[in-house]
């Protein structure tokens, strides 16, 4: 069966161009202009996963997922932003967006990241069409040890504790890779044979969070049909992530406390106390201890936890990790693309240091990855593939010899005029121009073409001149 997929964008011609690009790659494609309307499709019909631009006409991304995460908690959206919305992009992946993607957008990249979402839901499901359906090949290592000396020390940590029982408490900005250390310390683990299941609790309302914790008998209230295992039962002799663990509310925390005290639940609706073993490792991106000062977790609770506790540096603070993380990102992007590239343009290494990296490791491999994707096979990765914005600070230097260059022509010296000096000016020119009404209007390319007095097709051809 074709996986259905939900688009909610105000731009008409988006939408018709992605609907039409999914529906030829096997896709069930609706689309809906509103994020109301998209709501209430999603509320009547089953969707597999839901791409939404961030900046919607009657509410922004952040509501748009709190709304549908509360119609259904295990919903896989996907936001389109632009580059100067990369910070409040990666927040809104703690609200339960399984990932970003940056403008324009790349159907080939739109493609990826909704075949990983369908192997994610169903093992070895990806996109179905008229053909045999494929297999994404087997990803290699999760975890890259670092050379800096931060990451080097936050390794260490993981290895010392991974021997232990300890509860660990996780903290870091958002997109720093705690899921991935949280695995980690469980593979070091002697409870690595066992399963590691993760849950996002920023994700979880008052109503659900129980029966995602301890599971839930049929009948126990409206809508559970049929008995169901907690992610306590899934992850039994093994290893519990939980993520955005300040997000519980109190009257949850509590349930909680109860379960690491006496080892041992009930589902909700059920009378039968189930025993468990459970290592539990915790992540927050606030420091619980103030957290619990100011009333809004248990300090209980925070004791229960804090055995031990990491903190996971941003990238920022461990730049001697940028180039050979990129080079591992090349690697796990390539094999998720099905596409090899020769390596990165010195040039593009050296925008990744001057880089500050504000959506950290996850910033950097969606970065990676889309750059894969702009790249032809067998070449090397170029700046012409990176976003405007990242490449603007690095590019700073250069405008300021344009400007000098203007001003000596301004001035009468003639013997540097040529054509191609003239073009390249006038070329730079129209692109800061574009480039400053877009960030402008958040990347609304409708708006912008208005502001600029030219039809969408035209914009559309000039940014993609832009890249070569």
């Amino acid at each position: 069966m074709a996986k259905k997929v939900l688009i909610i964008d105000d731009d008409v011609d988006l939408c018709l161009l992605l609907s039409r690009f999914l529906t030829k790659k096997g896709f069930v494609a609706e689309v809906a202009y509103s994020g109301h309307k998209g709501i209430a499709l999603y509320k009547t019909e089953k969707f597999d996963a839901v791409i939404s631009d961030y900046r919607l006409g009657d509410m922004d991304g952040a509501k748009l997922i709190t709304l549908l995460k509360a119609e259904d908690p295990h919903a896989s959206i996907i936001i389109i932003t632009g580059y100067s919305d990369i910070k409040t992009a990666v927040e809104v992946i703690k609200l339960g967006a399984f990932d970003y993607i940056t403008k324009p957008l790349i159907p080939d990249e739109v493609l990826a990241m909704l075949n990983l979402i369908m192997q994610k839901n169903s093992p070895g499901g990806l996109a179905e069409n008229d053909q045999e359906r494929k297999q994404l090949p087997v990803q290699p290592a999760t975890y890259f040890k670092g050379v800096s000396p931060a990451a080097l020390d936050l390794y260490e940590q993981a290895k010392i504790v991974a021997e232990t029982n300890y509860s660990v408490v996780l903290y870091g900005e958002s997109g720093t890779g705690k899921e991935v250390i949280a695995r980690t310390i469980h593979d070091l683990s002697h409870r690595k044979n066992k399963p590691f299941v993760a849950l996002d609790c920023g994700t979880l309302s008052r109503e659900l969070a129980g029966s995602e914790l301890f599971g839930h008998m049929k009948g126990a209230f409206t809508g559970a049909l049929v008995d169901k295992e907690g992610h306590f039962e899934m992850a039994e002799g093994g290893t519990l992530f939980l993520d955005e663990i300040g997000n519980l509310s109190l009257e949850v925390q509590a349930g909680l406390l109860r379960v690491i005290q006496e080892r041992k639940f009930k589902r909700v609706g059920g009378n039968k106390e189930i025993a468990t073993d459970v290592r539990i490792i915790v992540a927050s991106n606030e420091n619980l201890k103030q957290a619990y000062q100011k009333g809004r977790f248990r300090e209980d609770l925070y004791h229960r936890f804090n055995e031990f506790s990491i903190y996971l540096p941003p990238l920022r603070e461990r730049k001697e990790d940028i180039v050979p993380l990129s080079e591992f990102f090349l690697q796990q992007c390539c094999i998720e693309t099905g596409k090899t590239v020769s390596g990165f343009d010195e040039e593009v290494l050296a925008v990744f240091m001057k880089h500050t990296w504000p959506g950290n490791l996850r910033e950097l491999r969606n970065v990676v990855r889309r750059s894969i994707l702009l790249t032809k096979e067998g070449n090397r990765i170029l700046t012409s593939t990176l976003a405007p914005e990242i490449i603007h600070a690095y590019a700073a230097p250069e405008k300021v010899q344009q400007y000098d260059e203007v001003t000596a022509i301004s001035n009468g010296n003639s013997d540097i005029i040529s054509p191609d000096l003239l073009k390249g000016v006038a070329s730079r020119a129209e692109y800061n121009t574009i480039m400053a009404v877009l960030q402008k209007v958040n990347f609304n390319k409708k708006k912008a073409a208005e502001l600029l007095k030219i039809d969408r097709k035209t914009l559309y051809n000039k940014l993609k001149g832009f890249q070569h």
